[in-house]
């Protein structure tokens, strides 16, 4: 996800400065605004890890391209000079032209966009960039929240689900044949220090002879 930050020495930018920035990787542009792509360490870790299974599996099905963070989309009707990133994002077989990827930004809506809350991320960002996404046609969307350990799914038909640990995340139509674990998308439970377990039985014992 991003965070939006000032912009300096200029009042706005253009897709094509972005493009020429030696760090524009790590930014999208809202309305000629600079916004930083800042994920944490945990956001990140499920963003990389659910990328290399797509991608895994998409290459071994044959069914399209699979980017990263750092890939650039300008195909935004509603707002010409917007670029936005995705965290994960999926292009099936056959819609880029001559199916050769473009040296710049992709200039078509990706047919899947995931986006990893970060804990700094504020809603209304998130509902805005949720917006662009369907109105530039995106079939298929995920929200992943690590502090709930849970997705949430966005169609292109306006219909939505709420996905737990336990349920299972599907390419559905959109890249068939796809399905994991919603759980498996995050790292382990930090499990408590000995000295920490040593702390909560000795507090528990204490409460008991309290309450006998």
């Amino acid at each position: 996800m991003s965070v939006s930050i000032a912009t300096e020495n200029k009042t706005r930018y253009t897709p094509e400065d972005l493009l020429a920035m030696p760090n524009g990787k790590d930014y999208e542009l809202v309305d000629g605004r600079l916004v930083e792509r800042n994920m944490g360490a945990e956001s990140s870790w499920i963003g990389g890890r659910l990328h290399s299974r797509l991608d895994w599996f998409c290459e071994e099905h044959h069914l399209g391209w699979v980017w990263p963070a750092d890939n650039g989309y300008q195909c935004f009707a509603h707002a010409p000079k917007l670029v936005r990133r995705p965290d994960v994002s999926f292009i099936r077989a056959g819609r880029l032209p001559g199916d050769a990827l473009p040296t710049g930004y992709i200039r078509i809506a990706p047919d899947l966009a995931v986006e990893v809350v970060s804990p700094h991320d504020l809603a209304p960002e998130l509902d805005e960039k949720l917006e662009d996404y369907q109105k530039a046609g995106v079939r298929l969307v995920w929200v992943i929240y690590p502090e709930s350990r849970t997705v949430s799914v966005f169609r292109g038909d306006g219909s939505a689900s709420r996905l737990h640990q336990n349920d299972v995340l599907s390419g559905e139509d959109v890249i068939p044949g796809f399905r994991c674990e919603v759980g498996s998308l995050f790292p382990p439970m930090p499990r408590p220090r000995a000295d920490e377990s040593v702390t909560e039985a000795a507090e528990a014992a204490s409460e008991t002879e309290t309450q006998g």
